[in-house]
């Protein structure tokens, strides 16, 4: 499906010129809504691209979406000026990303958390579900309640994904648990509204939730601190969100985009690119969860066994979590 968007204003927005194809590495990432300080999913890929800046030496050029007909604009005046790779953070480039990369076939693309199939296009996905699954053992041998919480950010698959891995893991770990879900909204906005994120969480505190995990981008800053003032402990997603509330956030569910964003930048350097579906879970360390000096306390030695445990059963297979994205299903709740 294509999808035209006036390129009116586009160079002067974007800050590009108009000039000639530049040197054939010359890395870019374009973030999405909320921003690359969102402390969350978009923070981890501008973390990878921070860290292959150190690392390597090599500057990178970034823009920060502002509204949905940006992001076409911005995809294709990247490639325009020679950019490559060009990597795009999150599931709502996809129409975009189809359209652009077959105009410019020469140009490496990289898109998170969507499959695009060009010939052009590395697709990253990652096993949200295992990584959700472990801190639901996590959370089910932290609660005193046996009741725990569970907050989304825009209600789509792939949020639901998080979800119904996460009561997987804590109804094979408690069975009597019970687990209340919220989603923050229909619309991108969802992804950055800590007062509602608060709201929620509140709302699941009442209920006696006392461990509640937020999958919501910014949002998530909310429920991070109304769990923190509610004195229960509250679980964090894609960066390491232990450090916002020390002592209070449980641990955070680690999905590595940072790591996909890295090695993007990596492969195209070294002439290595690959196009074609990446999948990053527990085996390839795409995902996990984090221990560090905000949270070990919090980590008992019987809750680390039991959740390295699951881990390692889920590499070899013999836990298999279910995928949402498979058939739009849970079959726990």
């Amino acid at each position: 499906m294509k999808f035209t968007q006036t390129l009116v204003g586009a160079a002067a927005l974007l800050g590009l010129s108009t000039g000639a194809f530049a040197e054939e590495f010359n890395p870019a990432v374009i973030f999405d809504m909320g921003g690359k300080f969102d402390k969350s999913f978009n923070e981890a890929a501008y973390n990878g691209a921070e860290r292959f800046k150190e690392e390597k030496g090599v500057e990178y050029r970034e823009f920060e979406i502002q509204s949905e007909s940006q992001r076409e604009q911005a995809l294709r005046r990247f490639a325009q000026q020679g950019n490559n790779p060009v990597v795009v953070a999150g599931f709502a480039y996809g129409a975009a990303m189809d359209t652009v990369a077959s105009e410019f076939p020469d140009t490496d693309f990289v898109i998170i958390d969507m499959v695009v199939d060009q010939p052009n296009v590395r697709s990253v996905v990652f096993n949200e579900h295992e990584g959700s699954y472990l801190v639901g053992v996590l959370a089910a041998m932290a609660s005193e309640s046996g009741k725990v919480g569970f907050i989304g950010g825009m209600d789509i698959p792939l949020i639901r994904k998080f979800a119904c891995g996460y009561v997987q893991g804590v109804k094979d770990t408690n069975p009597d648990a019970e687990v209340f879900q919220n989603m923050t909204g229909t619309t991108a906005a969802a992804w950055n509204d800590p007062v509602r994120g608060g709201e929620l969480t509140k709302a699941q505190i009442d209920q006696g939730a006392d461990v509640i995990y937020a999958a919501a981008g910014g949002t998530g800053r909310g429920v991070l601190q109304a769990a923190a003032d509610a004195g229960v402990k509250s679980i964090g997603v894609d960066s390491n969100q232990n450090y916002m509330q020390p002592g209070s956030v449980l641990t955070s569910m680690l999905k590595r985009v940072d790591n996909a964003v890295y090695q993007a930048f990596a492969d195209v350097e070294a002439g290595a690119f690959t196009p074609g579906i990446q999948v990053m879970g527990l085996a390839e360390d795409g995902v996990g969860y984090a221990v560090d000096e905000h949270n070990e306390a919090l980590i008992s030695d019987e809750m680390r066994a039991a959740v390295e445990d699951a881990k390692a059963k889920i590499i070899s297979g013999e836990i298999t979590v279910h995928d949402f994205m498979s058939d739009n299903s849970c079959p726990v709740s």
